[in-house]
């Protein structure tokens, strides 16, 4: 199934775009499939792909030489994935992996250089996508430095089950452990603290936002 335009128009890096250029690029673009817990890109590994998610969600991660998952970044549609590999030539800086079976579309890493070139409006889009994955990451590292785990937990629950990034699947404690720098046991303790707070309710496997302002509050507070 080819790309519809209407999909390329969503993306950042292709706003402020005209129907012809679109189509265009539409002719560079590939279609990827994939199912729940399959590995799309390996850390460490030639990048040779830049991914947009169509459908799905995609969780981008480092991994320990332990073992043990940080979870960097959860993908959702109409947002891409191994933008930095793409444009300085590096390898995969994180792993990727489907959280459920997920559409993507592609362009190739030498496509994506016949691209820039020919639409110079795009370079000026990435800047804007690079800088918010750098305002995310620094988010990322304040909260992991700074802030109590009950309130990276907040935060996890305020933008992932009470914002508008709540589409897709509903995460485990596992997962949320992974984006929290910690263990699945205390992220279970830190559920169970806010459910006292009255910010949320824990019903069998779901969580419940019972007051989301509540939630902003702790999430917001330093150690």
């Amino acid at each position: 199934m080819a790309v519809q335009l209407e999909f390329l128009k969503r993306i950042l890096y292709f706003s402020d775009l005209g129907l012809a250029e679109l189509e265009s690029i539409k002719e560079l673009v590939f279609e990827k499939t994939a199912e729940r817990a399959e590995m799309i890109l390996l850390e460490g590994e030639s990048a040779d792909n830049l991914y947009f998610v169509a459908s799905g969600v995609v969780k981008v991660f480092k991994t320990s030489t332990e073992g043990r998952e940080q979870i960097l970044n959860i993908v959702r549609p109409d947002e891409s994935f191994n933008d930095v590999s793409i444009f300085d030539g590096g390898p995969n800086p994180a792993g990727a992996r489907a959280m459920g079976p997920v559409l993507l579309y592609g362009i190739k890493k030498n496509d994506m250089e016949v691209i820039l070139r020919n639409h110079p409006q795009i370079a000026l889009n990435v800047i804007k996508v690079l800088a918010k994955r750098v305002r995310h990451l620094v988010s990322l590292v304040e909260d992991l430095s700074f802030k109590h785990v009950i309130n990276r937990v907040a935060r996890i629950l305020f933008e992932h089950i009470g914002g508008e990034m709540s589409r897709g699947p509903r995460l485990t404690q596992q997962e949320m452990a992974a984006m929290a720098g910690t263990a699945r046991e205390v992220v279970g303790r830190s559920l169970k603290a806010l459910e006292e707070e009255g910010a949320i309710k824990l019903d069998r496997h779901r969580i419940i936002i019972r007051d989301k302002e509540a939630l902003r509050k702790i999430m917001e507070v330093s150690s």
